[in-house]
């Protein structure tokens, strides 16, 4: 065999071991045959199994510490279907049920069954096993594949090129959160630019940054598309903004500008049940000033992530009642259902018939649950304190040292009688050292208090909606 004829071979190996994302049907993306974040690596607790809803199927993280890897089994004991996230990670490194004790090892494989006799051994069986599903941990999250196992190694792990090949100089800010609407709708609204300056305005958007929009479709298959927004943000002053949808979840803009250096904003949209999804949002830069740099990696996880929430909630309202209308409208094509007459709305014309095209509803045929009411859409703890593992320890913090400020404060007032006594007449120093300490303490439990509240819940009133100047 020649060179050539080697090479030939060696690129035709390659290819056949390369599958492409949604599967090899040609009209039709299979949305289990792809890899889907679900949590980032540092969120998680190697002490603790972890429930992820992911397609309308329990899935269970657990640390394999035998190993020294993470795992991912689906959340259901195959002897009485209880869920595997409510046990433990024994003694023995083995993912225990809470139910009777079947003892499970990172392959899956039952190692343990207490109630069954030596001369039994229901353990070997292929029916104790456990759902094993495929992970890989890249870029800091913990990827997991649905689909056939099989076809896990041959599909590419969709993640950040730009970061990937050019590893140096960037700063990511990284969030996430549970979102009360469908995976579909978070891509549609984070591929459309146009909402910011409005949706946003107060937060990361201005009303007087509107303009017409002229973007183009440059590529599109279906694996996603790419697009170009010749002009850029606010009115051109940036700069040209590249747009990629790689199918069917991830999403990211690309912009580079004299001003700010290189800036990205990249969404993994994962599809947990009908009408809900897990954003996972990072912001990588690479700023042209060492400056911004500096100020954003001493900024606190849990600080960052409370104005994150904020803009969340700018349009997780009306997001949550949009996808409602659109149900009603049944079998109607998204192109009549809306009016869409403006460039602005090429993106979203885009993702809308790639998923019609290519069948890559996640739940077809399933309807949404009745409309949640203002409270239940804007809990930030269950939708994302309690699962982050920066904003958890923060709150426990903020809650024991305000505890503490009230104490000190009411000592500090008690005090001041029993040191009138002790010291007769008081100086006017020290009077004023006596009022400012408890005051100052019960100061920092008012503030902490409305501190404490963020980690709960959103604002009823946006920004945008605030009385005063526009």
């Amino acid at each position: 065999m020649t060179a050539t004829q080697e090479m030939i071979a060696s690129s035709k190996a390659r290819e056949c071991d390369v599958l492409p994302a949604g599967g090899s049907d040609p009209e039709r993306f299979d949305v289990a045959e792809t890899w889907y974040p679900v949590a980032y690596l540092e969120d998680l607790d190697k002490t603790l199994p972890t429930r992820f809803i992911l397609l309308d199927r329990g899935i269970v993280i657990w640390w394999d510490p035998n190993q020294s890897i993470w795992r991912v089994f689906e959340d259901k004991c195959p002897h009485r279907l209880a869920p595997l996230s409510e046990g433990r990670v024994n003694e023995e490194g083995l993912l225990e049920c809470p139910y009777h004790g079947w003892a499970f090892s990172g392959s899956g494989s039952c190692e343990r069954i207490p109630q069954a006799s030596e001369d039994v051994q229901a353990q070997l069986s292929n029916r104790s096993c456990a759902v094993v599903l495929p992970t890989s941990a890249k870029q800091g999250l913990l990827f997991v594949y649905p689909g056939k196992a099989e076809n896990a190694q041959k599909v590419q792990v969709p993640i950040m090129d730009a970061v990937e090949d050019e590893p140096d100089g960037w700063v990511i800010l990284n969030t996430f959160r549970d979102l009360p609407y469908d995976a579909l709708t978070l891509l549609e609204n984070v591929l459309d630019a146009s909402h910011i300056p409005y949706t946003h305005h107060k937060t990361v958007g201005n009303r007087n940054n509107a303009a017409p929009m002229e973007m183009e479709v440059t590529e599109s298959s279906k694996q996603g598309f790419q697009g170009i927004w010749p002009e850029g943000p606010r009115k051109g002053k940036l700069g040209t903004q590249h747009t990629t949808f790689v199918a069917p979840s991830l999403m990211y803009h690309d912009l580079t500008s004299k001003q700010f250096g290189r800036t990205m904003t990249v969404v993994y949209a994962v599809p947990m049940r009908k009408g809900e999804c897990r954003v996972f949002a990072r912001f990588p830069f690479k700023f042209s000033s060492k400056l911004p740099s500096f100020f954003i990696k001493r900024t606190p996880r849990w600080w960052s992530h409370i104005g994150n929430n904020g803009v969340l909630e700018d349009d997780q309202i009306f997001l949550h009642i949009q996808e409602r209308e659109l149900e009603k409208a049944g079998e109607k094509p998204y192109a009549q259902t809306c009016y869409l007459p403006t460039q602005a709305d090429r993106y979203v014309l885009q993702f809308r018939k790639w998923v019609s095209d290519y069948k890559a509803d996640p739940f077809p045929g399933q309807v949404l649950s009745r409309e949640l009411p203002k409270d239940a859409l804007l809990d930030r703890y269950n939708s994302h304190t309690r699962h982050c593992g920066s904003c958890a320890p923060a709150l426990k913090r903020i809650q024991t040292i305000r505890k503490g400020a009230i104490i000190a404060s009411a000592v500090a007032w008690s005090a001041v009688p029993a040191l009138t006594a002790l010291l007769g007449e008081l100086t006017p120093l020290v009077a004023s050292l006596l009022t400012a300490i408890p005051l100052a303490a019960f100061a920092l439990w008012l503030w902490l208090g409305n501190l404490e509240q963020k980690f709960y819940k959103g604002r009823e009133l946006p920004p945008r909606n605030a009385l005063g100047k526009s």
